[in-house]
């Protein structure tokens, strides 16, 4: 079997791989905004499977592999033998003989490992229950082009220890920032990962301890999908943990917000936060297209490229 380059974690790479992913997918951007046709990807074929709902993830690389002259098929568990019980391994084998690439959003993790050790094409993390590494290169790339290098700063994670969470552990390591993760008794992040940043990350109670001169703050929706029967438990358990403007300002003066979307403004955001000058969370979402982009040219076109 081919070995294929996959990502399903930031750790699938090198960090200078990444630094060059997500400054390719600002040049990617810009070639957008100039409506600079550009077609590596001309023919190719990108299957997308979805067990949970989405709506970044699915339009960024719908409209990522379209804009880079290829196409993109969008599967729910309703549409393959998968949600019918088919080995993942066997699906593997079947859907990467006629596809190029595949992206993979799901519960276990184990899915897509699985997967990816009988592909033997490119397998994509489009959000698993342990990581989100997608959404953390539209992040690293937000902050260069906002900021500059993120190397030496200090970021802060408000809330739960969850999958995104998990993937900014994996960012301190891989683009070497310091990670104050704030949160409530019980929601910390996976001890696994932690064991692997060492003293990179640290783990406090106080948001405010976590955010005094950060660079960076970010945090996400209390209630993640699949947790739903959670929401009243977690509501009074993270009501300290909302990010607002008064918070902020215990930051770094050129602090920047973000916030991975959907948001639950009165919820783990004041109302306001999005319109604060310091959020920048709409630019991020859009990166998620050109940081996809980029993946996809960095994982699908040296594969075709002539002998």
């Amino acid at each position: 079997m081919m070995s294929a380059r996959h990502f399903l974690s930031l750790m699938d790479c090198t960090p200078e791989e990444l630094l060059s992913v997500i400054r390719r997918g600002t040049e990617l951007k810009d070639l957008r905004n100039r409506g600079v046709l550009f077609e590596p990807l001309k023919n190719r074929v990108l299957g997308m499977i979805f067990e949970k709902s989405s709506t970044r993830t699915r339009l960024s690389f719908e409209a990522g592999m379209i804009q880079l002259g290829g196409q993109a098929i969008f599967l729910s568990p309703r549409d393959t033998q998968l949600g019918r019980g088919e080995p993942i391994g066997d699906c593997a084998i079947v859907m990467s003989s006629m596809l190029d690439a595949v992206m993979i959003r799901t519960y276990a993790h184990s899915t897509l490992t699985e997967f990816a050790a009988n592909s033997r094409v490119p397998v994509i993390n489009g959000l698993s229950d342990d990581l989100h590494p997608c959404q953390l290169l539209a992040d690293m790339q937000t902050f260069l082009e906002h900021r500059g290098n993120i190397q030496g700063k200090t970021v802060a994670w408000i809330g739960d220890g969850n999958n995104m969470c998990n993937s900014y552990i994996e960012a301190a390591i891989q683009f070497d920032f310091q990670l104050r993760v704030a949160c409530p008794e019980g929601f910390e992040p996976n001890p696994r990962f932690l064991a692997q940043a060492g003293d990179r990350v640290t783990v406090v109670r106080d948001p405010k301890e976590a955010v005094a001169g950060a660079h960076l703050v970010s945090t996400d929706v209390w209630t993640s999908m699949g947790q739903e029967e959670e929401t009243a438990r977690r509501l009074k358990l993270f009501t300290p943990y909302q990010v607002n403007r008064a918070l902020l300002d215990l930051a770094a003066d050129d602090v920047l917000f973000m916030h991975c979307l959907p948001a639950h403004r009165g919820e783990e955001i004041s109302m306001d936060l999005l319109d604060d000058p310091r959020a920048v969370a709409w630019d991020q979402a859009e990166n998620r297209l050109h940081a996809q982009k980029a993946l996809l040219e960095f994982l699908v076109a040296p594969a075709y490229r002539p002998a």
